[in-house]
């Protein structure tokens, strides 16, 4: 087999990801899925290379989505995705899905729960080039109790349903992680809050040592854990119990931040799905009670994550896309968004939050997310100034090139699509009640 043709991006502003000043009129030289050089002169020396001239544009690290639900198919409701999703369908669409990342300039994402355990057997086909796609973590299913996480009743009291994997004794949790590190997670899923009827809000659903049962099983077979925790309590138990990544860390106290601290865990606050909701979510049909409900998530939590990255701790940048409010390629930089506005980042930091950051979720740490030697070839090429300007990043006609392990994506091609597939998708019979007053 020839050797890989050499790839040089001349004269272009360089982000590492590491939150260091942007480095104009910088060389990047990638060899197969390496970078081999970065500096003034990279790649000079290479007659054969295909050069991409990237004279006023910006050269970082690909995005790292740490929360996607590539399964999922932008979803609207959990009935839909419970009871309207097949196995055979679902595995193929999410391959489709998987190009739209791309496409948006994500070369690396993780899945914490998919539908029919399939993360596992997606990540493989990526990997070995069946299906096109960013890099891939993944776990199998959420470990629920009987609570039911945020669907209720409609998850039942044992057993499967979608991503949810329902466990009720100790045993049974020791048991599912096992399996789950059987079947090829990088990943264990906790979800560590549910809701209630007549609650406002999730309420921690595990007791501490059902938490640390599982954190203690998957550490013992070298896998980590993340967990949803939607309540300052949770957020506490879940990092005094070893959870690695907290997912939301809503409404987080101060003594959950110390627990955070104390456990070196890192947090991924997903506000995307809330800013969407409470931006844009009387474009969709969103109440304005859930829109302030949301809104006040945010600002919350948003003042202790602003804490925690002042302390050390590594914040992760996550969409969730695969729900109708964060459809796939069109909300991956958003999260870089929130995180000037409200946390009060910069720029520069919120963007080591998408890359190398990142890496943790890959579990990849020293291998991709910034541009450096030796590092994977993962690559950007952006009109525009995200150092300033996080926004470019959230639209795709500024990526002038997507390179993913040392290999161009093509961005010309049309954007995918489908026709409607039957039973996939939940039809209303109407938005709302049909009332006599409706009609005066």
């Amino acid at each position: 087999m020839s050797e890989p043709t050499p790839i040089v991006i001349t004269g272009g502003t360089v982000i590492d990801g590491t939150g260091a000043p942007p480095q104009p009129d910088t060389a990047v030289l990638l060899e197969g899925d390496r970078i081999v050089a970065v500096g003034p002169d990279a790649g000079a020396d290479q007659s054969n290379a295909t050069v991409i001239d990237a004279a006023g544009c910006t050269v970082m690290p690909g995005l790292i989505d740490a929360h996607v639900h590539c399964t999922f198919d932008d979803v609207q409701s959990n009935d839909e995705l419970f009871f309207h999703r097949d196995h055979t369908l679902a595995a193929l669409i999410a391959a489709q899905n998987l190009q739209k990342l791309l496409l948006a300039g994500v070369t690396g994402f993780c899945d914490p729960d998919t539908l029919f355990s399939m993360g596992p057997s997606l990540r493989d086909a990526v990997d070995a080039g069946v299906v096109e796609g960013p890099r891939m973590a993944t776990g199998v299913q959420a470990l629920v109790t009987a609570v039911g996480g945020t669907a209720g009743r409609l998850i039942p009291d044992t057993g499967v349903v979608g991503y949810a994997q329902v466990v009720t004794t100790v045993d049974e949790m020791i048991q599912m992680t096992r399996r789950h590190i059987k079947y090829g997670a990088d990943w264990i899923k906790i979800h560590a809050t549910g809701s209630i009827p007549r609650h406002q809000g999730e309420l921690l659903a595990w007791k501490p040592e059902e938490l640390k049962a599982v954190t203690d099983t998957a550490h013992e077979l070298a896998t980590p854990v993340m967990a949803h925790a939607r309540s300052a309590e949770s957020t506490r138990a879940c990092a005094e119990a070893g959870v690695d990544l907290i997912l939301h860390a809503s409404f987080m106290d101060e003594s959950g931040l110390e627990a955070v601290i104390d456990a070196r865990a890192a947090l991924m606050p997903t506000f995307t799905f809330l800013a969407n909701l409470a931006d844009y979510g009387h474009l969709v049909g969103a109440g304005e009670g859930m829109q302030d409900v949301f809104r006040g998530e945010i600002e919350a939590t948003a003042k202790m994550m602003a804490k925690a990255h002042d302390a050390g701790v590594p914040l992760l940048c996550g969409s969730e896309s695969g729900f109708a409010l964060t459809p796939y390629g069109h909300w991956h930089a958003r999260e870089m968004e929130v995180l000037v506005e409200s946390v009060g980042l910069s720029p520069l930091q919120a963007i080591s939050c998408a890359t190398a950051n990142g890496a943790i979720a890959l579990r990849m740490e020293g291998e991709v997310g910034t541009l450096a030697p030796g590092m994977a070839a993962d690559v950007l090429v952006v009109d525009g100034d995200p150092a300033t300007d996080v926004t470019v990043l959230a639209d795709r006609s500024n990526l002038r090139s997507v390179i993913s392990r040392g290999q161009p994506v093509d961005l010309d091609r049309p954007w995918p699509t489908r026709a409607p597939i039957s039973g996939e998708k939940v039809a209303n019979w109407a938005a709302q009640i049909l009332t006599r007053d409706l009609l005066d």
